[in-house]
Formats: C-alpha cells, sequence, structure tokens
C-alpha cells in the first residue's frame, strides 16, 4: 500500500498517465539491466577464456583440464540449485513464457539470481549454452519484482516483464531490435502498441548503457565491409534454389535438435541418481567428449573444443572466409574433408548441448542455435561447392544465413532470426537470402513439427500456450463452418405446457420461439423451463410469448467465431440461435458454446 501511494503521488505530482509511467518505468529497467547484463557476462568470458591461460602453463595437462573443469562447474551449479530450490522442471525461457501466460507475470527473485549464478557456472566451465536465456529470465524476473513493488495491474506486470527481458537480451547481444521483436513474438506474443513503445524504451536504453559501461559498440561478431567486397560473389537471383534448399536442410537439422534435447531430459531423469547431481552426469560426457577431441585432433586448451561453452570464437571462424578459401582452391576431395569434419563438430555440438541442458545444467539455446546454423552453412557451402556448382553462394555466406535459419527453426521466430544476425553482423548486403531462407527454415521447421525449442518443453508437462494466433483463429472461421444443431421452433401463442411436454419426451434443452408469420421471436432456454417448473401450478396459465427471452443475441451464419465467443461471453447460456444474412427472418439453426470451443481448440492444434 506505501508503494501504491507514493508511485501515485509521483505520477500526480509529474501529471503523467498510465502509459507515460510505464515508459518511464521501462527506461530504468533499461538503465539496471544494461549494468546488470555487464555484470553477468563478463564472468562468463573471463572464465571462457582461463582455458586460454592455463594452457600456456600447464600444456600437459589439457586433456585432463578439459574433463575436470566441466565436472566442477556441474557441482557449483548443483549447490546453487540446492540454495535456489525450484519445483519447475524447465529452462530459463520456457519458465518466463509460464509466468506470462499461467501465473500473471510473477516470478520469484530467488528465480533470477539462480539463473544468474548457475549460468554462469555452467557456461563458464564449458558446459554447451548460451547466457541469453539465463539473461532472459533474470531481466524478466527484475521487471516481474518492480511491477509488484509499484503494485501494478496485470497488464503492467507483463509489460514491465517484457521490458526486462527484452533490456537483458538487448544488452549481452547489442542486439535491441532482435530483443524487442524476441520478447514480443515469443514471451509476450503481444504486438500492441500499448506493450511495444515501454520494451523498445527499455531495450534502447539497456544497450546505450552497456554500451557505455563496454565503452564499444561493435556487434558481436561484426565481419566487416571486406566480407562482401567481392561484387562475383553478390546475392543474385539464381541461387535462390540453392537458399531454399538450405532452409529446408536447416529446417531438418532445427526439428532433430527440439526433439533431442527432451528426450536427453527423459534419459537423464530414468537414471536413479538425486536430481542434483545429474548435471555432474553430464558434465562428465560433455568433459569425456573434450578430452577426446583433444586427443584426436591433437590441441591443447588454447583450441577449445568448439562445442564448449557458448561458442562464438567457433562462430566467428566459421564466418571467415580464410578458413574455406585453401579448400575452395584445391579439389573436391579437400572440400568435402573441410565439410565433413563441420558435420562431425555439428553432431557434437548437438551432443554436447542436449548433454548440458538435458542433463539440468542452466543456460540458454540462442548461441548453440546460432553455432549450429553456421555450421550448417559452412558445410553445406563446401558441398555445393565440391558438387560443381560454382554458381552456389560461398560458404561464409551460407554460414551468415545459417544462423538466421536455424534460430528462425528452433524459435519459430523467423522475425526475431533475421533481426538477431542482422545486428550481430551489421550485415545488409546479404537481407534477401537471409529473409528468405530464414521465412521457408520456420514454417518448414513448424510443418514438420508444430512445436518450437520453448514450447515443446511446457508440452511435455502438458501446457499448451494462446498467443498471437488465438484471435486470427476464431476471425478466419465463420459460423457456417461449425456444426449447426436443428432448431426445434415454437409459436409465440403456444402454450407453455406444450413446450414443457416435448422438453420431456425428446430431452431438448433450447426452443426457438417464432412470430405467427415465421419471424423470429426470441428463445426459450433450459434455465428458463427449470424456473418454471418451481410454480407447476401457473404452468397452464402461461404462454409461450411470457417467458420467451428476447434480450439474447442472435449470430448470423457468415459471421466470425470471435464475434459469436463475444455474445456467448456477454450470456449464460449454452445456445444462440443462427439467422441467415440474406433472410435475417429465417432460422437456420443453433449454435452450440461446446462446438465452438471444439473447433477453435482442433484449429489450435494444427495452426
Amino acid at each position: 500500500m506505501i508503494a501504491r501511494s507514493l508511485t501515485n503521488r509521483l505520477r500526480t505530482r509529474l501529471g503523467l498517465d498510465r502509459e507515460w509511467w510505464l515508459v518511464l518505468v521501462a527506461g530504468g529497467i533499461g538503465i539496471v539491466m544494461g549494468t546488470a547484463a555487464i555484470g553477468f557476462i563478463l564472468p562468463i568470458r573471463w572464465l571462457e577464456r582461463l582455458p586460454e591461460f592455463l594452457g600456456k602453463e600447464y600444456a600437459g595437462l589439457s586433456h585432463i583440464l578439459l574433463l575436470v573443469a566441466p565436472c566442477v562447474g556441474a557441482l557449483l551449479t548443483a549447490c546453487v540449485f540446492w540454495i535456489f530450490p525450484t519445483n519447475f522442471r524447465g529452462h530459463g525461457v520456457t519458465r518466463v513464457m509460464l509466468a506470462v501466460n499461467r501465473e500473471q507475470s510473477n516470478l520469484p527473485i530467488r528465480l533470477g539470481i539462480r539463473h544468474w549464478l548457475a549460468s554462469t557456472c555452467t557456461i563458464g566451465s564449458g558446459g554447451s549454452a548460451g547466457p541469453e536465456g539465463p539473461i532472459v529470465t533474470i531481466g524478466a524476473t527484475v521487471g516481474s519484482n518492480i511491477s509488484r513493488w509499484l503494485k501494478g495491474d496485470g497488464a503492467s506486470a507483463a509489460t514491465l516483464l517484457g521490458c526486462g527481458s527484452a533490456a537483458g537480451l538487448a544488452a549481452v547481444f547489442n542486439a535491441p531490435l532482435a530483443a524487442i521483436f524476441f520478447t514480443m513474438e515469443v514471451i509476450l506474443r503481444d504486438f500492441s502498441l500499448r506493450t511495444f513503445t515501454p520494451i523498445v524504451i527499455a531495450s534502447v536504453v539497456s544497450a546505450a548503457t552497456a554500451q557505455m559501461w563496454l565503452g564499444s559498440s561493435e556487434p558481436l561478431f561484426g565481419v566487416g565491409i571486406e566480407f562482401f567486397e567481392n561484387k562475383s560473389e553478390s546475392f543474385t537471383i539464381g541461387q535462390t534454389l540453392f537458399y531454399v534448399a538450405f532452409g529446408l536442410l536447416t529446417s531438418l537439422i532445427a526439428v532433430a535438435f527440439i526433439r533431442m534435447l527432451p528426450l536427453s531430459e527423459k534419459l537423464f531423469a530414468r537414471i536413479p541418481v538425486p536430481k542434483l547431481l545429474r548435471p555432474l552426469m553430464g558434465a562428465v560426457l560433455l568433459g569425456c567428449l573434450g578430452a577426446a577431441w583433444s586427443l584426436v585432433n591433437k590441441t591443447d586448451l588454447v583450441d577449445y573444443p568448439p562445442f564448449f561453452g557458448a561458442g562464438y570464437a567457433a562462430t566467428r571462424e566459421l564466418l571467415d572466409r580464410t578458413l574455406y578459401e585453401p579448400a575452395l582452391k584445391g579439389a573436391s576431395l579437400e572440400m568435402l574433408w573441410i565439410a565433413g569434419g563441420i558435420c562431425i563438430a555439428l553432431l557434437l555440438k548437438m551432443i554436447a548441448t542436449c548433454l548440458t541442458l538435458g542433463s539440468g545444467g542452466a543456460g540458454g539455446l540462442f548461441a548453440p542455435s546460432l553455432l549450429l546454423g553456421a555450421m550448417s552453412g559452412g558445410a553445406f557451402g563446401m558441398i555445393l561447392h565440391a558438387a560443381g556448382f560454382t554458381s552456389a553462394p560461398p560458404p561464409t555466406h551460407l554460414a551468415l544465413v545459417g544462423m538466421a535459419a536455424m534460430l528462425a527453426s528452433t524459435t519459430h521466430a523467423p522475425l526475431t532470426g533475421v533481426l538477431l544476425v542482422y545486428e550481430l553482423t551489421r550485415s545488409y548486403s546479404i537481407m534477401l537470402p537471409l529473409m528468405l531462407t530464414a521465412v521457408i527454415a520456420a514454417l518448414a521447421s513448424r510443418v514438420l513439427y508444430r512445436d518450437s525449442i520453448y514450447t515443446a518443453e511446457l508440452a511435455s508437462l502438458g501446457i499448451r500456450l494462446g498467443g498471437m494466433s488465438d484471435l486470427t483463429v476464431l476471425r478466419r472461421l465463420r459460423v457456417s463452418n461449425l456444426p449447426l444443431e436443428q432448431a426445434i421452433t415454437v409459436s409465440a401463442d403456444d402454450e407453455l405446457s406444450k413446450v414443457i411436454g416435448i422438453s420431456a419426451e425428446h430431452g431438448v434443452d433450447d426452443f426457438v420461439v417464432l412470430h405467427e408469420d415465421g419471424t423470429y421471436r426470441g428463445m426459450i432456454t433450459s434455465n428458463d423451463l427449470r424456473q418454471a417448473l418451481v410454480n407447476r401450478q401457473v404452468i397452464s396459465l402461461l404462454s409461450v410469448d411470457e417467458v420467451t427471452r428476447d434480450d439474447l443475441p442472435v449470430v448470423f451464419e457468415n459471421e466470425t467465431l470471435d464475434v459469436a465467443l463475444d455474445r456467448f461471453s456477454r450470456h449464460d447460456v449454452e445456445r444462440l440461435t443462427v439467422l441467415s444474412r440474406d433472410t435475417p427472418a429465417q432460422v437456420k439453426g443453433l449454435v452450440s458454446r461446446a462446438s465452438l470451443m471444439n473447433r477453435y481448440q482442433r484449429e489450435l492444434e494444427i495452426s
């Protein structure tokens, strides 16, 4: 009450309405999250660079350190989970989506602390995960608790939660546009102007704050102008089929990845060990992979396995044309050799991510998706050139496009994928194939598997979320698309006892009442009949016209289902009369609330 009184007093003093007040609070969240993101990401980057320093001091122990480091991180993660327990068995973004859709946007502050500490331990020790999921959760927790402190309503709580998540993502990736659309496309599923404005403010302020602290505004994977300096490598209409084929290929890899994650969780859940020790089991297997990679490739700690950590260094390498140029100038066999190596690394990255997150480790899925996309593009480009398709896009371009396509496929959010890759690389020259491939990949992925990498987790818990498509589903269907029940009609001049007799004999609940000329008069519902039966002695004295309800609305057969649902919501009845639009007096039948909701649910299942 004190907080609400203070905020209301301040709003009154400043003369701000609700919208401007939300904008002001969103700016504050942006400053907080821009600073918090720096405190979150810098320790992870320092820990990820630690092997480079250790490799110089302990070169002979590199294999052992690669095996031990993930285990130490898993033990620390287990300690964090023990101190900050939760009953939800899902990852950060999924937890935020659940809060928005089922829990009035309430997130406890300990959830943000849990993800901050646990993901630092997991990613910093080599766990295959990204920092974006945790920072989204941290930001959402900050926004949720600020809303709670200010005693905001449900709509304000969701908006401020979205401000926090977008601000965190914008600061970590230096990508405010992608953060805005990810929040609105995936988390809130709301593109209203009332929500959009505060989230834009929070994202921009957060990114600017992070840039101020870092003293740089360079993109995470800046490729530079020289990336497109060769005019012969620019996008041409003849390359369209290659990008379309690549989009379809990416969707297959994405669906495999989406299905592998819950499968790995189920496999780890079957192992009879305490839940807190499962991350250690995944870390042991990950460490074995890392040590084996190091032994086979005869590398040291300076050459970190590409499937360890967030994978930013490996992604940058795949965008570097010097990786491919020697092979492209050589024989086809050399190209296939490079492509095969990338494919093996891709498979190991998928396995490593499933071991890390499937066993219960903390982290996000953006960074793994970006790396998988870059690997897919690099390998696909090398295979095309090895097969003699000299007009095919260069592997670097396909690697860049693959990042957007993979992210769009796994999240079912093509706008986010396109904008994130554009902001991470600042490469507008490839925007056309980027958009084409991302949209095709997202569409194909949705056809192959209805759930995204986030909603699949919720589906495994028996939770289906509504969203932006809900109203669209209702608006694209008409009442005529529903099965109509036959209307039992009676005349307004009939005796009520006749109607009661028909109801008892044939089990009819609702009647349509007509005038003498056959035009619509009103309805008698089952509730009306029950009320009449309370006073049986007067039934013989009543006519149908005296108990007819003319306050109930009708629906027309060409009206959309959102209109019909709105009319049902205003009256506690099971059926409404359907009239013909061409001849309004003609009764077409009855539409039931149950048939409308059943059709709506079926459409959501396939949408």
